[in-house]
């Protein structure tokens, strides 16, 4: 399984690239199956993206991360938290990708920030985005505050996120109930006319 981890942070090192880095290696515990992890630096790609806004054509490296997101069986995104929102070099490197790069692909959100105020971004921001992309967003997304980091709670919210999106890179899905049985329709008018002879 290859699993494509897209970072936006900017700062070496980088918050955003450590909780990415986490939730890569907690997909690889929990798959099961081996998984190849590619990580795309967005940070590394901000002049080859403004270069497609305005010429049209990704430069090699960026044609490459797009190729490799397109090829993932699952993706992890990050960024960083910008004026409460995903920040500018996140959004365009989405926004430069094939319409159809993630239609069907799990996804899992993730972002980080300096407050725990800003923790909403996942679902009024980084959701709505991914779900107009047509990607399977898995349900738990992870954000990390600056005081999160080495506090309780962040590692399960880790290890639940990252067990949900396994399970969709893997294809696992909860067995279909048995439908019930279907009966046949009678028309009004035979159902009066069966009670009056009856």
């Amino acid at each position: 399984m290859k699993l494509v981890v897209v970072s936006a942070g900017l700062s070496v090192p980088s918050s955003t690239r450590l909780l990415a880095d986490r939730l890569a290696a907690a997909v690889g515990r929990q798959a099961g199956t081996p998984v190849e992890v590619e990580v795309v630096e967005l940070r590394d790609l901000a002049v080859e993206i403004a270069h497609n806004f305005t010429n049209g054509f990704p430069g090699r490296n960026l044609a490459a991360a797009q190729e490799a997101v397109s090829g993932a069986d699952g993706v992890i995104a990050v960024t960083p938290v910008f004026t409460a929102s995903y920040s500018g070099l996140f959004k365009s490197f989405f926004d430069v990708l094939d319409k159809d790069a993630l239609a069907g692909k799990p996804v899992l959100i993730a972002a980080t920030g300096g407050t725990a105020r800003h923790s909403l971004v996942l679902e009024h921001a980084l959701r709505p985005m991914f779900a107009y992309l047509r990607a399977v967003v898995v349900p738990t997304g992870v954000y990390a505050a600056s005081e999160d980091w080495g506090a309780e709670g962040l590692e399960g919210r880790i290890e639940r996120a990252a067990g949900e999106l396994a399970a969709l890179m893997q294809g696992l899905r909860r067995s279909v109930p048995e439908q019930p049985e279907v009966l046949p329709v009678v028309p009004f008018a035979e159902q009066l006319a069966r009670l009056a002879a009856g």
